[in-house]
This record gives structure tokens, sequence and C-alpha cells, in this order.
């Protein structure tokens, strides 16, 4: 079955009608928080012998008093992952004026030295 112009064109214009008209959603997001004290985060000695390494991605959930409340893992090696919770856990970002949420990256590199 064949369509014609206006009967596309009317079907076209619906669709842009109805979704435009449809609320969206935009996350808002908090400029990042100062990090005011930053707790060094233990390498994982058996891994960096291996010349293991990676990125994790924590989600951190901080206090309005700038304390960490909790973190979550996004991405990364498990092992790295628990070590770079337990730092995150104890830093220290500047008070907001409520609980904010922040992506934190935290990079294990098995050439980098303790004393670099």
């Amino acid at each position: 079955m064949k369509t014609s112009g206006y009967k596309r064109s009317g079907l076209l214009l619906a669709f842009a009608v109805v979704s435009l008209s449809c609320p969206t959603y935009i996350h808002s997001q908090e400029l990042p928080r100062k990090i005011l004290k930053r707790v060094k985060v233990q390498y994982p000695t058996v891994l960096k012998e291996r010349q293991i390494g990676g990125v994790v991605r924590l989600r951190v959930i901080v206090k309005a008093d700038g304390t960490v409340r909790d973190t979550e893992v996004l991405g990364g090696n498990p092992i790295l992952a628990e070590s770079a919770q337990k730092s995150v856990k104890q830093w220290v970002f500047a008070p907001g004026a409520t609980e904010s949420t922040v992506e934190v990256s935290v990079a294990f590199d098995p050439a980098h030295t303790s004393d670099d």
C-alpha cells in the first residue's frame, strides 16, 4: 500500500507534536566539590609486582558537611576497587548546601613508584 505525501507529512507532524509535548527530564548536577583532604590510595603489592594496573571509577555520596557517606564501584578491577574505596571513604570534600553525588576516578599505574 502506497502512502500519499500528504498522509506521510501529517503523520510526521503528529509525531513531532507528541514528541514536543512530552516533558524532558534533565538530571542537574552540582559543580564538582573540591577535595580538601585526600588520603593516599594503597596499591596492592601483589598487583603492582605483577604489573596489573587500571582505573577504578567510583560514585561517591558526599554529605553536606563534606564527609563521605558511601561509595559505589562503577568499574575497574575488584581488588583495586576495594583499595580505592577504603581510601576515598576517608576523603573530605568542601561543605555544600546538601548531600551530593560525585564520580571519582582512581588510577593505578604499576610504573609509578610511591616516591614519585
